[in-house]
């Protein structure tokens, strides 16, 4: 049933902008809750206060800063308002040190969700705007640390063993080392992705021939039933909207990612995703029930 008509507020962080929100799926489900009566105010960074219904935390950053939290906080029903930090090193449970056990398969990667390209892009916003702070700053910690800042860690790489792991991976403290544990089938990999909203549950199974891979590189796409573990991970990170990315291996469903802020994508035919993203959009209205 859908509610009365309500204001929703969606949170974003100070640096974003307009031009940027088609890029998350946020967008697109606010064209539906606009199509049902509702109105809809994003708001960038946390100094103007506009009264809400409900609002969403949508800052794109793996630790969401606390003012974010505590500004949401005053609205009355607040989603992914418990939700701070979905780096791999809080969220992963099949992390391996460098004096580990375990025999098989690794993969190398970076701690921040998405390889950390929303840190990234938010921080060439505000060297584009301070620009001689920024080189100021860098001098200062090249002149303390003796040497230049270490590259940016962006790959994904898979190791047969985590013997023959780089030593200097493990002292990194931007990259984690996890058990590699693919979900096989048909001589294809897969990764299930499964949105959440509300009391609304989608979730897809993709398939590719290279061990990691993106959306956008899938061979195969189909609509699967959501594994159990999701609400049991739901709970645990109260995501009250987002996605996570698991596989099933040898029977247990293995969690690769939380994301809270879950971009567009158009892997599938237009008019499948219109009725998915539509059929998301409704579970918002679980909180107004």
């Amino acid at each position: 049933m859908k509610p009365g008509k309500k204001r929703i507020a969606v949170l974003f962080h100070e640096r974003m902008s307009d031009a940027r929100l088609p890029a998350y799926i946020v967008g697109h489900l606010a064209r539906y809750w606009r199509e049902d009566g509702h109105e809809v105010v994003n708001l960038f960074g946390t100094k103007s206060h506009v009264p809400a219904d409900l609002i969403i935390v949508h800052v794109d950053l793996s630790v969401v800063p606390e003012e974010y939290l505590d500004f949401a906080a005053r609205y009355p029903v607040v989603l992914n308002g418990r939700l701070r930090d979905i780096r791999k090193s809080v969220v992963s449970t099949n992390l391996v040190g460098i004096h580990d056990s375990w025999k098989g398969p690794v993969i190398v990667k970076s701690d921040l969700n998405y390889g950390g390209e929303p840190e990234r892009a938010l921080k060439q916003s505000w060297v584009e705007k301070h620009p001689r702070v920024w080189r100021a700053a860098r001098r200062a910690a090249t002149w303390l640390s003796g040497r230049e800042d270490l590259p940016e860690f962006k790959e994904y790489l898979v190791f047969d063993s985590v013997n023959v792991v780089p030593s200097r991976l493990f002292e990194r403290n931007d990259v984690v080392v996890e058990r590699f544990l693919p979900e096989r089938e048909n001589n294809l990999f897969h990764l299930r992705m499964c949105q959440v909203l509300g009391d609304r549950r989608i979730c897809t199974r993709i398939a590719s021939p290279e061990p990691v891979f993106k959306a956008g590189m899938s061979v195969s796409s189909e609509a699967v039933e959501p594994h159990p573990e999701v609400e049991t991970w739901r709970k645990r990170f109260n995501l009250d909207y987002g996605k996570f990315d698991y596989l099933v291996h040898d029977g247990r469903a293995v969690l690769i990612d939380v994301n809270k802020t879950t971009g567009a994508s158009s892997h599938v035919a237009d008019a499948p995703l219109q009725a998915m993203r539509r059929r998301l959009a409704e579970g918002l209205y679980s909180y107004f029930a």
